[in-house]
């Protein structure tokens, strides 16, 4: 079994927090795997009907386990998990608790309710720059596209097959007891229309013909890929200026390998790395910030910046994607600052070895690689909160 070592750690700095962690992620991210690795806690499958009897009356079963750590994995198969938790917390606070589940808590605020502060979540995303080292592969173009599923990336072969079957499980588990779906057909298809067309403007009317259902329906699928990890939707920054897009959000995919088996690459060209490599830096802000933190800037006009983050200490950070350095234009940024002229502007290059500044006119910009980036936003001066957009009006 492979030790994950940003992971093991961000769990452990979590549970010496809070007594409760709520570890969260798409199906198949590994959630199980790092639980299993625990050797110092209890692990209680709630899919078993046999450990669900066990904790049909939450008070014995919690008696014969004070002081220990305990792993709930799928708790959301129980019939009542937040009871089990409430009576845990209440009557046995020397107990730490680590639960596994595929959905935020932000869409489970009994949880929160019953919880409160004593709480920490932890968003396991597909794998990291970091994995791949402890994985010993770091062959990004391995990780595009067989992807960051633990099980898919270290197969022997390009798991076509399995994508699918991921998808069918994904619907049976995930998305039909959890969200009340039950027009299959129209979901598959949804899905696969999301993901070949990833990191675009999303607007409900562009699927609602194609699946057959009406837009509201749209709207609900996609809240639901949301809410379970599967889709990631970076909403725009905006103070609401009449040149600014205001309210369309960008959805992308959740993981490279689902990008390219949607769009049939089992080859990867030049031009599709430029794509992949976007993906893959949404996805380290993620794993990293531990939060759907980041935003986009686009006007009208067609100008747009990739990503957008807001921070107390640094203020509005722009960052731009880009494969090779030498595709470079500034016309996204400069509209921009135009607007909003204080802040850094990172460009986050996969050819960049080391970070070098660029002035150009009214603007400066400074190139890096990501290993920069990720340096730069894991770190933690005077307790710096990273924020969706704030109050700028």
């Amino acid at each position: 079994m492979v030790s994950r070592t940003y992971w093991s750690g961000l769990l452990g700095s979590a549970w010496e927090q809070k007594p409760v962690v709520w570890l969260t992620g798409v199906r198949g991210a590994g959630k199980t795997s790092l639980c299993q690795a625990l050797w110092d806690a209890e692990f209680f499958d709630c899919e078993a009907p046999r450990v669900r009897r066990l904790m049909a009356d939450p008070g014995e079963f919690w008696k014969k386990l004070r002081g220990k750590k305990v792993v709930l994995d799928e708790i959301h198969r129980l019939p009542n998990p937040y009871l089990l938790l409430k009576t845990a917390t209440r009557r046995f606070p020397s107990i730490r608790i680590l639960v596994t589940t595929p959905v935020d808590l932000e869409v489970t605020p009994h949880v929160r309710e019953v919880l409160g502060k004593r709480l920490a979540q932890v968003w396991l995303t597909p794998m990291t720059s970091r994995d791949l080292v402890d994985f010993g592969n770091t062959g990004l173009e391995h990780r595009f596209l067989r992807g960051g599923l633990p099980s898919f990336f270290a197969g022997p072969t390009l798991p076509e097959a399995a994508f699918q079957e991921w998808m069918d499980s994904f619907w049976a588990k995930d998305i039909q007891g959890l969200f009340r779906i039950e027009q299959r057909d129209s979901f598959h298809r949804f899905m696969e229309l999301l993901f070949a067309t990833s990191g675009e403007l999303f607007e409900a009317v562009r699927y609602a013909d194609p699946c057959g259902v009406s837009r509201t329906t749209i709207t609900k699928y996609l809240q639901a890929l949301e809410a379970s990890w599967a889709a990631l939707v970076v909403r725009p920054f905006s103070t609401r200026r009449a040149v600014e897009i205001v309210t369309i959000p960008q959805a992308y995919v959740f993981d490279t390998g689902f990008l390219c088996y949607s769009r049939g690459w089992q080859r990867l060209r030049e031009e599709d790395f430029k794509v992949l490599w976007k993906h893959w830096v949404l996805n380290e802000i993620c794993a990293h910030l531990q939060g759907p933190r980041v935003q986009y800037w686009r006007d009208k006009r067609g100008h747009e910046v990739d990503f957008i983050l807001i921070n107390p200490e640094r203020g509005i950070i722009t960052i731009t994607c880009l494969w090779r350095s030498r595709d470079f234009t500034p016309r996204g940024l400069q509209a921009f600052r135009y607007h909003y002229p204080s802040g850094p502007n990172w460009v986050v290059c996969g050819d960049a070895t080391r970070a070098s500044v660029h002035a150009l006119p009214k603007l400066k910009v400074e190139f890096m690689s990501l290993k920069e980036m990720i340096e730069r936003i894991s770190a933690r001066p005077h307790q710096e909160q990273w924020t969706p957009q704030m109050a700028l009006d």
